[in-house]
Parts: structure tokens; sequence; C-alpha cells
């Protein structure tokens, strides 16, 4: 194959994976990217020309180090911490920090990877980054959590900044966590700037950044619904996942009148026929958010289905998912059965929660299905308003937010329309639109800048 020739899908993948031996998560996600982005860059060779999809898929620099901490016993401890930086060609490195056992180059590579499209998306100048360490936070003291994130920042520190890199929090890391990391820059540094989103609101955080992920996740779903002339109301929603992103997913689906009936942390799920009301959501908040209790406990206390063995929601009969556990938690098997059970639209709330071949049968079904590049943005939109907040010095009030954050998902609807249409019938392949939204953007911005 020359040079002038766009890669068949198959030869892209194959130098992907050469590059990056054993690291599934990231060739995935880059994959699913290419089987969408390649035709589109055959219909505009100047993207070929610059080896655009080549540079995003190759990231600026994968930063790796070690964290030492001392726990309670006065044992020392050592982790592996990471920090992806992907692509800024449209803004300062922008993504979370996971905390998780199974933290590792690849898994933070896709999230990289997809962040840099996802931050695209949005519209605000952000690039696209990710880290984390595979150090694990349940069960650990305050103080064992605090040293850990002193340790951590110690090192990362140096390459991040408020114009540089930006993180946020993810799985893992809450507002307790972002808080250490923040206290620690602020110490080494001796300067109060904004090189952390996500942070509490007695010290330059935005309101609704809890509620933005979960709700603008539910916004796609009620956008894409009213495109076909369909609304929520009256739908049952099965909702995977018990934090942060399924909570407020599960809030925003009773606020459009929506059933929601699953949640799940990785124990099992519960199955609540009845519904999950307020009420009952208020307790998983408390479960969850201060107890740090497991989810079959409203199962005892509301005398709901509990599915246990790590068990998954995706057999029960609804018409809406949005999974927001983790990545790959839905496989072919399951959307087969997902289809078979009458569910007409997905909204990914996690990232990359949905296996490829999953994902293609949703798409052959020509049902609803919003990745989660487009889909869970909205957290990510409402920290880059965090960002201009703490650089004017300013606090928006919580009605505009909620108003920016409507506005945010409806243009990240309406770029992912514009590229995923189909002809003359209603249906959009939102991967397809997402993919190419995102990348455009990204692309015409590094070939403005030419080769670095």
């Amino acid at each position: 194959m020359s040079r002038e020739e766009v890669p068949s899908l198959e030869e892209f993948v194959d130098g992907v994976e050469k590059r990056n031996p054993g690291q599934p998560e990231f060739i995935q996600s880059v994959k699913e990217v290419a089987h969408s982005v390649l035709d589109f860059i055959k219909e505009n060779p100047k993207y070929h020309e610059h080896q655009i999809l080549e540079r995003m898929a190759e990231p600026d620099r994968v930063l790796s180090f070690r964290v030492c901490w001392i726990d309670d016993e006065g044992h020392v401890r050592v982790n592996r911490g990471y920090r992806i930086q992907n692509n800024n060609a449209i803004g300062p490195y922008k993504g979370g920090i996971r905390f998780h056992p199974s933290v590792n180059q690849s898994i933070l590579k896709f999230l990289a990877f997809e962040q840099t499209l996802k931050n695209a998306l949005t519209g605000l100048p952000m690039g696209g980054g990710k880290g984390g360490s595979n150090f694990n936070p349940k069960g650990k003291s305050n103080a064992e959590v605090m040293r850990f994130c002193q340790s951590f920042m110690t090192e990362l520190y140096r390459h991040i900044g408020e114009d540089t890199d930006v993180p946020a929090g993810d799985i893992g890391v809450g507002g307790r966590e972002i808080g250490y990391m923040f206290g620690q820059y602020k110490r080494i540094t001796n300067r109060y700037v904004g090189v952390l989103t996500g942070k509490g609101m007695e010290y330059g955080g935005s309101p609704i950044r809890t509620e933005a992920t979960g709700y603008g996740a539910v916004y796609f779903m009620q956008d894409m619904l009213t495109h076909v002339g369909k609304t929520p109301e009256g739908r049952i929603a099965l909702v995977s996942g018990s934090g942060n992103v399924a909570q407020h997913a599960v809030e925003k689906l009773l606020q459009l009148g929506a059933k929601p009936v699953t949640m799940s942390d990785s124990s099992g799920f519960i199955y609540d026929k009845a519904g999950i009301t307020q009420e009952k959501l208020d307790f998983v908040k408390d479960l969850k958010n201060n107890r740090r209790g497991r989810i079959e406990e409203y199962a005892t206390k509301f005398g709901a289905e509990f599915h246990g063995n790590s068990a998954r929601p995706w057999s029960v009969p609804g018409e809406l998912a949005v999974p927001c556990a983790t990545q790959n938690e839905i496989n072919a098997d399951d959307a087969r059965t997902m289809l078979g059970n009458g569910v007409i639209a997905v909204s990914e709330g996690a990232n990359m929660p949905t296996e490829l071949d999953a994902v293609h049968l949703f798409q052959e079904a020509r049902i609803m299905f919003a990745p989660g590049k487009a889909a869970n943005a909205g957290g990510v939109g409402v920290s880059g308003l965090e960002m201009s907040q703490n650089s004017a010095r300013i606090t928006w009030k919580e009605e505009e937010l909620q108003k920016l954050l409507r506005d945010i998902m409806q243009s990240i609807h309406d770029r992912c329309v514009k590229y995923g249409s189909s002809g003359s019938d209603k249906y959009v392949d939102y991967v397809k639109g997402a993919n190419i939204g995102g990348f455009v953007k990204v692309a015409d911005a590094m070939i403005a800048q030419g080769v670095v």
C-alpha cells in the first residue's frame, strides 16, 4: 500500500496493534472510531495527507511513575501512577483521574483517546487526557487516602497546570480525593489556580458538577427520542451502576417521567418492579456516598429482587437502557436479549460500556444508540465551565449552569445528527455521527497547526 492510499480498517488496526501490543481496550476504542472515520477520510483526502488519524492514535506523551506511601500500620506501599496526554490541538489536556485496581496503560490510553473526541464534541476548548493509578481507595482510611493522594500529586504536579493539563475525578476519585490532591498541588507550587476540576464549592468548584454526567446522558436520551417523535415518559428504564453517574441518571429519568427499575454494583443488581422512586434513590445515595455499602441492602430494605454473582441487569425487560458502570459491560448476548425484550434506545453513561459486537447489533437493528463520547460528555462539559469560572474568579448560578449543560447536550446531539444521518428516514447512526463530528474539529485544528 502506498502512502497515497487510505488504509483499510484491517490494515489500520493491524498497525495500531503492532505499536501497542497487549493493549486490548485501547485497540478496541481506536478500531471503533476508525470503523466510522476511514470512509470519511477517503472522501476528504486532506486528512489522510496529514496522517491525522494515525497521529491522533499516538498519544502526545505517556507518563508513568512510582507512587510510594505509608499505610496506617506504618508499612511502605507502592503503586503505579499514570497520565496520558493524548491531544491538545483544541485546548489544554482535560480528563479524569481514576483510582482502581484495574487501571493500566491500555485502559487509560483508551480513555484519553475517547476523551479527545468527547471534549471536541462539547464545543469547548479542551484537549484529551486521562490518568490514574492501580491504587484502590476502598477499605482505606481517610488518612491513607490523603497520604496516597499527596504522594501521587508530588509527581503529577510537574506535568499539569491550568493552561497545560487540567485533571478531574473519575472512578475512585471523588470530592475527597480531589481535595487532597488540590491541597498538595497548592502546597508544592504556592499557587491557587484551577488546576483540577470537580473541586468542592468552598474552594472553586462549580454547581451541578456531580449531577452533570448522569443528567447529560439522560438529556441525550431525551433528544434521541424527541428526534423520532417519542418521549421518555412512562417507559421502563434499565440503569447499571450505583455510583455518581447512575444515581443522577436515575434522578433525571424520574424527573422526565420514566420508570427506572434496576441499579447495580460489582456484587450484582437489584430489580425493583415497582420502580425506583426518589425516596428509594435517596437511600442509594446514602448507602453508596456515605456508608459505602452494597446494593443488596436496597433489596433487603424495599423487597426488591437481588441477582448476585456480579450479574448485570440487561436481562430485565425495558425500553430504555443507560449503562453507567464500567467498560465492556454489555456483550453481544446481552444486546440480543435487550433487543428481544424491547429496548429502543441506549445512552451510554459510562465510557465504552458496550463491546464492539454488541454495538454492531444495535446498529443493525437500527435502534437509537448513543456512544459514551457523546452521551456522557455532560460531565466534562461542566468541568470546562468550571475552568472558565476559575479563570474569571467567579461562580455562576446553578440555574445558569443547568441551562448551559442542556445547551451543550443539545448541540452534541445536533452535531451527531449532522454527521450520522442516513438519507430520507429519521434514523441516525450516532456512533458515526459522534466519531466524525469529534474527529473533524480536532483534525482541522491539527492541520492548521502544522506537523507537531
